[in-house]
């Protein structure tokens, strides 16, 4: 073998006959492969409707057993505004697998013949330039497969049409996603699918797609963050930040005030929280919203303690709950965070 590991980073959302395509060439010149699921524990949603366990799921039933024991199948967080976050988080994950399948913790990474697996699509798979240290050992895409459209067979119109995808599924992935369609995760995805589709074709004869601005609180107080639950899809029953769309007479840090104290009705005088705000910045990820180009301006608010506890708040508006929620139980919550918010407050709390 040429390799003692390959690594093969994707999303697998769902995996499709082109990873197996991958897997296999991997198998063919390593002793041992390891796949990393990329947005391991963000909330499910239409573009990433699957979990870390159940694409595991899949991917075991796709693979011959005679494979099983080569493949080992571990996940990463999106780190969408620190990419050097994501590299080190990549990095600990391929040495704790490899620390584990040699059980040695003494042996060093560079000890083992490592190499990346994947496309030789620039556009698609460019992060695999991150890993210099790593020979890169490409594979010719599989024609006609591309998972953001098994995806839209899933979910558009109830997956009427999902019969389209079986020749680009393994046999027992598509099966595995039949089951999937009967489950309650399904229907929700599907109710939340069909609301983002009516809400692009509501700007569908617009001259051009249009570019939406919001604003976004992180409200620091105490070591405890202020987070609001969706009432309404996308993301309902999701924990987000307290923000929204920006009015056209008004400025962008007047509109996070504002959408602060309306949904979660902070009873702080505005002039106060404008002269709590410690930084700001734009998160401007093209992919950061399903429902179109959505660039936010995020501001840190830092209230200071007064010696009566934390500030009553309730939720309002968009939110049906309001909480202020310790931040050492926020780091554990990025699976039950709306859109990117977990990744803006994690930027933030990194400047403080």
């Amino acid at each position: 073998m040429q390799y003692d590991y390959l690594v093969f980073i994707g999303r697998f959302q769902p995996v499709h006959l082109g990873h197996l395509k991958v897997i296999e060439a991997a198998m063919q010149q390593a002793a041992k492969l390891i796949v990393i699921c990329g947005s391991a524990r963000q909330a499910s949603s239409p573009r990433n409707p699957f979990t870390l366990d159940q694409r595991e799921d899949m991917l075991r039933a796709a693979l011959p057993t005679e494979w099983q024991d080569r493949v080992f199948v571990v996940g990463c967080s999106d780190r969408m505004y620190n990419d050097q976050q994501w590299v080190t988080e990549v990095q600990n994950l391929v040495d704790k697998v490899i620390a584990v399948d040699t059980l040695s913790l003494g042996k060093s990474e560079a000890q083992f013949r490592i190499g990346t697996i994947g496309s030789p699509s620039r556009r698609h798979t460019w992060y695999l330039d991150l890993f210099p240290q790593w020979q890169r050992v490409e594979v010719a895409d599989e024609p006609g497969i591309d998972a953001s459209h098994v995806r839209q067979c899933l979910f558009d119109d109830n997956g009427a049409g999902f019969a389209q995808s079986a020749p680009r599924l393994p046999h027992a992935v598509y099966s595995w996603l039949q089951q999937f369609r009967d489950g309650a995760t399904y229907a929700q995805l599907a109710e939340e699918y069909r609301y983002i589709q009516n809400y692009r074709k509501a700007w569908a004869n617009a001259p051009y797609p249009p570019t939406f601005v919001t604003t976004d609180a992180v409200v620091i107080h105490s070591g405890h963050i202020l987070l609001v639950r969706r009432k309404n899809v996308p993301g309902k029953g999701l924990w987000a930040l307290p923000g929204g769309f920006v009015n056209g007479d008004e400025l962008v840090r007047d509109a996070a005030i504002r959408e602060l104290r309306e949904e979660t009705r902070l009873k702080v005088p505005a002039p106060v929280l404008a002269g709590s705000i410690r930084a700001n910045r734009v998160f401007d990820h093209p992919k950061r919203s399903l429902r179109g180009r959505t660039i936010t301006h995020a501001f840190l608010f830092e209230l200071v303690p007064t010696g009566e506890g934390l500030p009553k708040v309730r939720g309002s508006d968009d939110a049906d709950r309001a909480q202020w929620v310790p931040l050492f139980e926020f780091n554990r919550m990025e699976a039950q965070l709306f859109e990117d918010h977990f990744y803006i407050v994690n930027w933030f709390l990194g400047q403080i």
